[in-house]
């Protein structure tokens, strides 16, 4: 899977899961803003986002991953 085909495999995924537009989800767009999380649907975010793409999110790093494009640039230096 390339880059391009893991956002619109994740973007289609949150979009469904969290009921917004998926033309909502750009790569400045803050995640917490944009998907209207609290620390709970957070971590059902992160689970939702490991199954589609297959790799594991550190709990530590969860934090530091504030725009959906540094989500994206996480993921796919992982691929």
């Amino acid at each position: 899977m390339n880059k391009q085909e893991l956002i619109e495999k994740i973007n289609e995924a949150l979009a469904e899961e969290f009921e917004i537009e998926v033309s909502d989800i750009t790569p400045d767009a803050d995640i917490k803003q944009t998907l209207e999380l609290d620390s709970l649907s957070l971590v059902d975010m992160v689970a939702l986002v490991e199954s589609v793409s297959g790799v594991k999110i550190k709990g530590s790093e969860v934090s530091s991953i504030k725009t959906f494009g540094a989500l994206y640039d996480y993921l796919a230096e992982r691929l």
